[in-house]
């Protein structure tokens, strides 16, 4: 089974925020895959997938908004393929109904920005809102949506400060994505100190070198079952991420470098992400896709992109 853990939607670029949409107006970033995060779009190429986890967003500080109805919406057109993760803000006045509205809907998970709402990790009223989400046995998914705006607080996105939470919630299911970009070391040594702890591969598995040595450090920190499958789509789809996933040992080929067990990057892309996070499924594993149904590439030609 192949899960995507991170895919984005939006149904206007201004429900990202006003910083965001201004660079979005001129013209998608050329490190994304597509120009839109739209619904077409994301039905389109999810097609090689088997589950896609579609991320909200609520981030007041930077007028961020992707309404959760939007995404419960998407997902009920598809719900045997799509899990909803409702975006939160933890000190919007409205944040704890929000979770609850956010159950209401159907949504199996939450995901928070520290960078983008400017709340550190420890701040009382998140951890209020992890305490919910043991409670309701939800996964709490952190990220950094690109592009970042100005006005975003960087310091607060690093894992580092996830350590207290994991340690006071030893129970609460955290993923990172991205690996914790640009913090991917920090990342990983808190994976190998919490059970709990993971990250999906998404942006990191498009960048080659620095995929291979983020793939090689994980390995050599034993974490490797700590890393799930992610392509950030819009940023990447989920074949891009996972050619380039299997390309990774093509920028050291022919020098002395230790090359990333394939069988290990196989069990990244078929992890069962919900499983790991903890969210229930009614998919049926004789459905499920392999890498072996993924269309044939050529990894020098992917290496030289």
């Amino acid at each position: 089974m192949i899960v995507d853990c991170h895919t984005r939607l939006w149904s206007d670029p201004t429900q990202l925020g006003p910083e965001a949409a201004t660079v979005l107006r001129k013209g998608t970033p050329s490190t994304w895959a597509l120009e839109s995060g739209d619904a077409a779009a994301h039905g389109r190429e999810m097609s090689c997938v088997d589950i896609s986890l579609v991320l909200g967003l609520r981030a007041d500080l930077v007028g961020a908004n992707v309404p959760n109805e939007l995404i419960a919406d998407f997902v009920g057109r598809d719900p045997h393929r799509r899990v909803g993760i409702a975006g939160i803000d933890p000190i919007a006045e409205s944040a704890e109904q929000d979770l609850q509205t956010a159950l209401q809907l159907g949504m199996s998970g939450i995901t928070l920005s520290p960078a983008l709402t400017g709340v550190h990790p420890t701040h009382s009223a998140a951890m209020k809102i992890y305490e919910l989400c043991i409670e309701h046995s939800l996964p709490v998914i952190v990220t950094m949506p690109t592009p970042i705006p100005a006005s975003a607080i960087l310091d607060f996105a690093r894992p580092v400060h996830w350590d207290e939470v994991a340690r006071t919630y030893p129970d609460l299911r955290i993923l990172f994505t991205q690996m914790g970009y640009p913090w991917i070391d920090e990342l990983l040594v808190l994976a190998g100190k919490h059970a709990n702890v993971f990250a999906e591969v998404s942006g990191v598995a498009t960048r080659p070198w620095q995929l291979y040595n983020a793939l090689s450090t994980a390995s050599s920190l034993g974490v490797m079952d700590r890393l799930l499958f992610g392509s950030g789509f819009p940023l990447s789809t989920p074949q891009q991420a996972i050619e380039s996933l299997y390309s990774v040992n093509v920028s050291v080929k022919g020098t002395p470098l230790p090359s990333v067990s394939r069988s290990l990057v196989r069990e990244v892309v078929e992890r069962d992400a919900l499983a790991c996070l903890g969210i229930q499924s009614t998919l049926s594993g004789k459905n499920a896709h392999t890498p072996s149904d993924m269309p044939s590439f050529n990894p020098t030609k992917n290496a030289s992109k």
